[in-house]
């Protein structure tokens, strides 16, 4: 049996942003299993990839909303994620993004998270977003700040023992 979910796709000039397929897991475990993990408590075994991998599902049915997986147009190969996410524990909600090596540097993260952001905005009714860094990772803090988020230095996480950075997006109306 299969379950069907309806995901929408996001598209901009370069991207097609859409839900998950099976298809995406290699790409998604070559980056979870490597130290390029390492500022989203990785890296992984495979199991726990998976299981990290496969909750994307649930988030979608659980949340209506979720991780988008990155693609160019003309290309259906996974180059990583971008989304709205809510996961229980968390203080509020986030808008991630993991790239994967073959997309860093060329401006699809600040890209993607530009859409996802109007997407949270205009169609989930978001008024505010956050979004939980490693004080370590300095390729994605440059782009929250690329993307006018400001640092809340003390906020609460729900990260024990970790160095991370609460950055707040700016307002809908800002963006």
């Amino acid at each position: 049996m299969q379950i069907t979910l309806t995901i929408p796709e996001l598209e901009t000039e370069r991207l097609i942003l859409r839900g998950p397929k099976a298809a995406d897991w290699e790409a998604d475990a070559e980056f979870r299993t490597s130290d390029r993990a390492q500022f989203v408590g990785g890296p992984f075994t495979r199991m726990v990839a998976w299981r990290n991998f496969a909750s994307r599902w649930g988030h979608w049915a659980i949340h209506g909303y979720g991780m988008f997986t990155v693609t160019e147009r003309g290309s259906d190969a996974a180059l990583g994620v971008v989304g709205p996410l809510y996961p229980d524990g968390w203080t509020e909600p986030e808008l991630g993004w993991v790239l994967y090596e073959q997309a860093e540097g060329r401006g699809i993260a600040f890209e993607a998270a530009q859409a996802v952001r109007r997407y949270a905005y205009d169609v989930l009714g978001w008024t505010t977003a956050i979004s939980y860094i490693d004080a370590a990772n300095q390729r994605s803090r440059a782009l929250a700040e690329r993307l006018g988020c400001h640092a809340e230095p003390g906020a609460a996480h729900p990260f024990e023992d970790a160095d991370i950075i609460v950055y707040r997006h700016p307002k809908p109306e800002v963006c």
